[in-house]
Protein backbone atom coordinates (compact mmCIF):
# COMPACT_ATOMS: atom_id res chain seq x y z
CA UNK A 1 0.00 0.00 0.00
CA UNK A 2 1.17 3.20 -0.83
CA UNK A 3 1.73 5.64 2.29
CA UNK A 4 2.41 9.71 2.36
CA UNK A 5 4.75 10.86 4.93
CA UNK A 6 5.80 14.57 6.27
CA UNK A 7 9.19 15.64 7.27
CA UNK A 8 9.10 17.80 10.41
CA UNK A 9 6.22 20.13 9.36
CA UNK A 10 6.03 23.73 10.08
CA UNK A 11 2.18 24.15 10.07
CA UNK A 12 -0.60 22.31 11.79
CA UNK A 13 -3.40 23.02 9.53
CA UNK A 14 -1.01 21.37 6.77
CA UNK A 15 -1.09 18.33 8.76
CA UNK A 16 -4.98 18.68 9.20
CA UNK A 17 -5.68 19.19 5.60
CA UNK A 18 -3.04 16.02 4.90
CA UNK A 19 -4.96 13.99 7.13
CA UNK A 20 -7.85 14.52 5.41
CA UNK A 21 -6.76 13.74 2.30
CA UNK A 22 -4.94 10.67 3.26
CA UNK A 23 -8.62 9.41 5.29
CA UNK A 24 -10.32 10.22 2.20
CA UNK A 25 -7.95 8.56 -0.44
CA UNK A 26 -7.31 5.28 2.26
CA UNK A 27 -3.70 6.52 2.46
CA UNK A 28 -1.88 5.97 5.63
CA UNK A 29 0.10 9.13 7.14
CA UNK A 30 3.24 9.35 8.54
CA UNK A 31 4.54 12.04 10.56
CA UNK A 32 8.56 12.51 11.11
CA UNK A 33 9.26 14.67 14.35
CA UNK A 34 9.94 17.04 15.67
CA UNK A 35 7.31 19.21 14.11
CA UNK A 36 7.95 22.79 13.81
CA UNK A 37 5.24 23.78 15.97
CA UNK A 38 3.84 22.01 19.76
CA UNK A 39 1.92 19.28 18.57
CA UNK A 40 -1.39 20.03 20.69
CA UNK A 41 -3.87 17.18 20.18
CA UNK A 42 -6.95 19.32 20.33
CA UNK A 43 -5.51 22.14 17.74
CA UNK A 44 -4.87 18.61 15.52
CA UNK A 45 -8.44 17.55 15.77
CA UNK A 46 -9.97 20.91 14.72
CA UNK A 47 -7.34 21.11 12.25
CA UNK A 48 -8.40 17.79 10.74
CA UNK A 49 -11.97 17.89 11.69
CA UNK A 50 -13.98 15.11 11.94
CA UNK A 51 -11.59 13.13 9.40
CA UNK A 52 -8.88 12.72 12.30
CA UNK A 53 -10.53 9.19 13.10
CA UNK A 54 -10.39 7.74 10.13
CA UNK A 55 -6.86 7.98 9.10
CA UNK A 56 -3.71 5.49 10.03
CA UNK A 57 -1.98 8.07 11.37
CA UNK A 58 1.94 7.09 12.20
CA UNK A 59 4.22 9.43 14.70
CA UNK A 60 8.14 9.31 13.99
CA UNK A 61 10.25 10.81 16.78
CA UNK A 62 12.91 11.00 14.05
CA UNK A 63 14.35 9.82 10.70
CA UNK A 64 16.36 6.61 11.99
CA UNK A 65 13.04 5.44 13.71
CA UNK A 66 11.36 6.05 10.67
CA UNK A 67 13.29 4.18 8.27
CA UNK A 68 13.80 1.59 11.05
CA UNK A 69 9.66 1.61 10.97
CA UNK A 70 9.89 1.19 7.03
CA UNK A 71 12.90 -1.10 5.50
CA UNK A 72 12.88 -1.92 2.05
CA UNK A 73 10.74 0.28 0.71
CA UNK A 74 10.73 3.26 -2.19
CA UNK A 75 11.17 6.64 -0.61
CA UNK A 76 9.65 9.09 -3.26
CA UNK A 77 10.95 12.18 -2.21
CA UNK A 78 8.43 15.15 -3.58
CA UNK A 79 10.78 18.46 -4.21
CA UNK A 80 11.33 21.33 -6.52
CA UNK A 81 15.20 20.08 -6.55
CA UNK A 82 14.82 17.78 -9.68
CA UNK A 83 14.02 17.97 -13.24
CA UNK A 84 11.98 14.51 -13.22
CA UNK A 85 8.00 15.31 -13.08
CA UNK A 86 5.79 13.21 -11.37
CA UNK A 87 4.41 12.63 -15.04
CA UNK A 88 7.19 11.14 -15.91
CA UNK A 89 7.70 8.61 -13.04
CA UNK A 90 6.44 5.17 -12.49
CA UNK A 91 5.21 4.54 -8.94
CA UNK A 92 5.30 1.45 -7.14
CA UNK A 93 2.47 -0.04 -4.93
CA UNK A 94 4.36 0.45 -1.45
CA UNK A 95 6.21 3.90 -2.24
CA UNK A 96 6.40 6.38 0.24
CA UNK A 97 5.28 9.63 -0.89
CA UNK A 98 7.95 11.85 1.06
CA UNK A 99 7.03 15.63 1.58
CA UNK A 100 9.98 17.89 3.05
CA UNK A 101 9.42 20.95 5.32
CA UNK A 102 7.52 23.76 4.63
CA UNK A 103 9.92 26.23 5.31
CA UNK A 104 13.40 23.99 4.10
CA UNK A 105 12.68 20.96 2.22
CA UNK A 106 14.75 18.05 3.64
CA UNK A 107 18.54 18.11 4.42
CA UNK A 108 20.80 16.68 1.80
CA UNK A 109 21.06 13.57 3.68
CA UNK A 110 17.56 12.72 3.71
CA UNK A 111 17.24 14.38 -0.06
CA UNK A 112 20.28 12.12 -1.01
CA UNK A 113 18.69 8.91 0.95
CA UNK A 114 15.73 8.87 -1.36
CA UNK A 115 15.07 6.42 -4.06
CA UNK A 116 14.14 8.91 -6.62
CA UNK A 117 13.07 12.65 -6.16
CA UNK A 118 10.32 14.04 -8.67
CA UNK A 119 8.70 17.20 -9.12
CA UNK A 120 5.63 19.20 -10.29
CA UNK A 121 6.32 20.86 -13.32
CA UNK A 122 5.58 25.10 -12.99
CA UNK A 123 5.84 28.44 -14.41
CA UNK A 124 9.26 29.27 -14.60
CA UNK A 125 8.77 32.56 -12.05
CA UNK A 126 7.07 30.58 -9.94
CA UNK A 127 8.84 28.39 -7.01
CA UNK A 128 6.00 26.27 -5.35
CA UNK A 129 2.42 24.70 -4.35
CA UNK A 130 1.10 24.71 -0.88
CA UNK A 131 2.29 20.99 0.20
CA UNK A 132 -1.34 19.26 0.38
CA UNK A 133 -1.88 20.57 -3.20
CA UNK A 134 1.51 19.15 -4.36
CA UNK A 135 0.81 16.13 -2.92
CA UNK A 136 -2.77 15.70 -3.76
CA UNK A 137 -1.84 15.64 -7.30
CA UNK A 138 1.08 13.34 -7.04
CA UNK A 139 -0.53 11.09 -4.87
CA UNK A 140 -3.49 10.67 -7.64
CA UNK A 141 -1.10 10.32 -10.68
CA UNK A 142 0.73 7.39 -8.22
CA UNK A 143 -2.82 5.96 -6.77
CA UNK A 144 -3.83 5.87 -10.62
CA UNK A 145 -0.79 3.87 -11.95
CA UNK A 146 -0.84 1.63 -9.47
CA UNK A 147 -4.26 0.79 -9.87
CA UNK A 148 -5.49 1.94 -6.02
CA UNK A 149 -7.91 4.28 -7.22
Amino acid sequence: MMKVCLYQPDIPQNVGAMMRLCACLGVPLDVIGPCGFVWDEKKIRQAGMDYVDKVTLTRHSSWQQFIASNPDVRIILMTTKTDTPYTAFEFQDGDILLAGRESAGVPDDIHDAAHARIAITMQNDLRSLNIVNATAMILGEALRQTGNT
